[in-house]
């Protein structure tokens, strides 16, 4: 895999979301959220979206105090090793070739598609206590499955401006696929205006409601699973198990591909590939 190749394959992902034209649902929906929140005061809008900023905010730093987060660190650090002995820092990381890294990065994805498989069909048993805790969960795996493909190419997602950046690569890549286009455009202006992982200048506000019908799909698999728990095969509810798994597994691989991609096209613009 050359440069040339991973620039032509963000080229054709790209493409996507120009042959992508909204369905008559996805429209209606629209309107509905817009005539919602047409009636909710601003200051009340901007509060409930806060509040959402902020859990993830927390989500982000409980991560990364996390044993199991500092565990995965020591493995990237170990497979970069692998390539390069004199790997002793995350930052080091960006001394391996776009090739290599692209490969470390497979094995986050992988990772976070099996967990998630993992974690949707737990939940498609049905229990109400999966059921409630499935969707921080997801938040979770996908918010942390981001922060790894940050890590595998050298980024601290600890720091400020990487913070900032990796939890707007998650919101980017939870949009609806209609709107991605304007989020990735959004991401790359903000590589422009890069000045320290230390310092942070851009905008802080996160979520707004395009944003919720991510939670409003999480309803809809939770109401499958519940009309499907009962159908029993072998003694399983395997119809239900299947719903979450695959939904779950779903989201990762769409999180996941828009990270690896971004974090790729970061890559080729710091080494001068790309003006």
């Amino acid at each position: 895999m050359s440069k040339e190749k991973v620039l032509h394959d963000i080229q054709h992902w790209e493409r996507q979301w120009k042959d992508y034209r909204a369905n008559d649902f996805e429209m209606m929906y629209d309107q509905w959220m817009n005539k919602s929140f047409q009636d909710m005061s601003n200051r009340t809008k901007k509060k409930f979206f806060h509040q959402i900023d902020q859990w993830l905010f927390h989500t982000h730093a409980y991560i990364q105090g996390t044993a199991f987060q500092n565990e995965a660190r020591e493995r990237i650090l170990t497979s970069g090793r692998i390539f390069q002995s004199d790997i002793d820092h995350i930052e080091d990381m960006k001394n391996l070739t776009i090739d290599q890294l692209t490969y470390l990065a497979h094995q986050q994805v992988a990772k976070g598609k099996l967990y998630s498989f993992a974690q949707g069909g737990l939940t498609g048993t049905g229990g109400l206590l999966l059921l409630g805790i499935d969707f921080p969960a997801m938040m979770i795996l996908n918010v942390r499955a981001v922060q790894l493909i940050g890590l595998t190419f050298g980024y601290e997602v600890n720091h400020p401006y990487e913070m900032m950046l990796s939890l707007k690569i998650f919101h980017a890549a939870t949009l609806p696929k209609r709107l991605q286009k304007e989020a990735w455009d959004d991401l790359k202006r903000e590589l422009e205006h890069h000045t320290s992982p230390f310092i942070y200048e851009g905008e802080e506000e996160l979520t707004d409601e395009t944003w919720l019908e991510q939670p409003m799909k999480h309803s809809m698999k939770s109401l499958f699973i519940l009309m499907f728990r009962k159908k029993l095969i072998q003694g399983l509810p395997l119809v239900s198990m299947a719903i979450g798994a695959t939904l779950n597994y779903q989201l990762t691989r769409q999180v996941t591909d828009f990270a690896l991609r971004f974090y790729q096209y970061r890559y080729l613009v710091e080494q001068g590939e790309l003006d």
